[in-house]
């Protein structure tokens, strides 16, 4: 891929001109955007965080399921909404029990702690046997696991309820036809197979690294 292309993908500049229209963060998530920036930790970013916060108060969302969740930076994000709507409750999941630990901690910082329902497994499989449909599903797991985990998030995303999915642009590299790696095909072939499913109406916002809106009709 040409330097060009990716940074047309990224475009860096106007994601630093939106992330400073953000109405200032509480104290802990400034904390952890500076993590991330000092770590190279790869978070959703304030732009991106504000959107989810939004769309969880636009669909009035009191239950998240996220695939895949860092240290908890969206997280915050979609527990504020939840608790905003009145309260309910948010899934973080991760594999590492570090990242768990670390989330937990923020949260509590942020007196979100009690609305999070904090799990230390494979994403995919835990939402599987997690009991209830959610009003949001966010998916940040393994490139080439996002086709197969499809099916289960349909499952349990109740109607009217909206999946999120983050790094649809995969760096630019979906953009380039010579990337055939299996996180590009992954992204590919979910991004594909979203928009031909007459059970979503689906979009990509071109925020960040591009994240997928789609609404189960």
């Amino acid at each position: 891929m040409s330097k060009d292309l990716y940074q047309d993908a990224h475009q860096p500049a106007l994601a630093a001109y939106l992330e400073g229209l953000i109405p200032p963060r509480p104290p802990v998530l400034q904390e952890m955007e500076a993590y991330a920036q000092r770590t190279r930790f790869p978070i959703v970013g304030p732009a991106v965080g504000q959107l989810f916060y939004l769309l969880t108060r636009l669909g009035r969302a009191r239950r998240v399921f996220e695939l895949g969740s860092g240290y908890g930076y969206s997280t915050a994000w979609f527990a504020m909404g939840v608790r905003d709507n009145g309260g309910g409750e948010v899934f973080h999941v991760v594999w590492d029990e570090d990242l768990s630990r670390s989330a937990r901690e923020y949260l509590r910082r942020m007196g979100l702690a009690e609305l999070v329902r904090f799990r230390v497994s494979e994403a995919v499989e835990e939402l599987r046997r997690t009991d209830g449909q959610f009003d949001i599903v966010f998916s940040d797991i393994e490139k080439e696991a996002y086709p197969a985990s499809l099916p289960v998030i349909k499952q349990h995303l109740a109607p009217g309820g909206l999946m999120l999915a983050d790094n649809m642009f995969w760096r630019g590299r979906v953009l380039d036809p010579s990337c055939t790696d299996a996180e590009t095909r992954g992204v590919r072939e979910f991004t594909r197979d979203v928009f031909a499913d007459p059970e979503f109406v689906s979009t990509i916002v071109p925020l960040r690294d591009g994240v997928l809106v789609a609404r189960k009709r």
